[in-house]
C-alpha cells in the first residue's frame, strides 16, 4: 500500500472510477451499495442491531452511505493508509463515521472491537505476501462471534481485468484468486469462509439480475465475496 499514490489520485477519485467502469452501465454507487446489501443479507441474523463495523481500505467514504442505509445504528469505522483520501472522506460524510489512519501494519484498535472487518476490493493493492498478515490482524480486532467479508475483483472474467488494466489507480494491483485469498485467510487463523460470485449482467441485462442468486457458485462474475467467522 502506497500512501502517496492513493493521495494523488483522492479528488479524482470518483470521476476516475465512473470512467474506468462504463462499460458496465453502472456507477460506482451502484458497485458500492450491492456489497453492503450483500453484507446485510449475509449476516442479517448474525449482527447486532448497533455493530461495530471496520471499513477497512475505506479511501474516501464511498461505502458510508450504504452503511448508514443498511446498518443505520452501526459504529462506523473507515480505515486508510491514504491522509487526504481520508481528508475527503470525513469532509463528504460529517459525523457519519470515524476515519482513521492505517500506517500500513498494525490496526490501531484493541483486540476484539469489531462485529465485522469489511474490505472492498481493497487486497489487490496490497503486495500478496502480505496478505496473511493483514488478515490476521482483522482476526485480532474482531470479535469472538464477529466476521470478516472481503469482495475482490474476478481475474477469470476478462472485462474485469480489462478494466483494471486500464485503470489509473489500479497501475500497481495484482487480481489475486478465491483460491490465494481462502489460502490467506486459513494462515491468518479464519476458519474456512464461503465463497460467492457476482455482478454477472451489466446495465444492459439487468432485468436479468434476479437470477444471479442461483448463480454464485459460477466463476464467471466480476466480482466475487469471501464471508468467514472469527473462529
Amino acid at each position: 500500500m502506497d500512501e502517496a499514490e492513493f493521495d494523488r489520485f483522492a479528488e479524482e477519485y470518483r470521476a476516475l472510477h465512473a470512467a474506468n467502469i462504463r462499460l458496465s452501465g453502472e456507477s460506482p454507487d451502484f458497485f458500492a451499495e450491492y456489497k453492503v446489501a450483500d453484507v446485510a443479507d449475509l449476516l442479517a441474523r448474525c449482527l447486532a442491531a448497533d455493530p461495530a463495523i471496520l471499513d477497512f481500505g475505506a479511501g474516501i467514504g464511498t461505502s458510508v452511505p450504504y452503511f448508514r442505509k443498511y446498518f443505520p445504528r452501526c459504529r462506523l469505522t473507515c480505515l486508510d493508509v491514504s491522509h487526504r483520501s481520508l481528508e475527503v472522506g470525513r469532509s463528504r460524510f460529517v459525523d457519519q463515521a470515524e476515519f482513521v489512519h492505517f500506517g500500513g501494519t498494525r490496526v490501531p484498535f484493541p483486540d476484539g472491537s469489531f462485529d465485522l472487518v469489511f474490505f472492498a476490493c481493497v487486497l489487490h493493492h496490497i503486495a500478496h505476501d502480505e496478505h496473511s498478515a493483514l488478515l490476521a490482524e482483522a482476526r485480532r480486532v474482531l470479535r469472538p462471534d464477529g466476521s470478516l467479508v472481503v469482495f475482490e475483483h474476478n481475474p477469470y472474467n476478462p472485462l474485469t481485468v480489462h478494466a483494471v488494466n486500464t485503470c489509473p489507480f489500479d497501475a500497481n494491483a495484482v487480481l489475486l484468486t478465491p483460491a490465494s485469498l481462502k489460502r490467506s485467510a486459513a494462515r491468518a487463523g479464519f476458519p474456512p469462509g464461503v465463497l460467492r460470485y457476482r455482478i454477472f449482467f451489466p446495465h444492459a441485462l439487468r432485468a436479468l439480475r434476479p437470477l444471479e442468486g442461483g448463480l454464485r457458485w459460477l466463476p464467471l462474475g466480476a466480482q466475487y465475496s469471501y464471508h468467514a467467522p472469527r473462529g
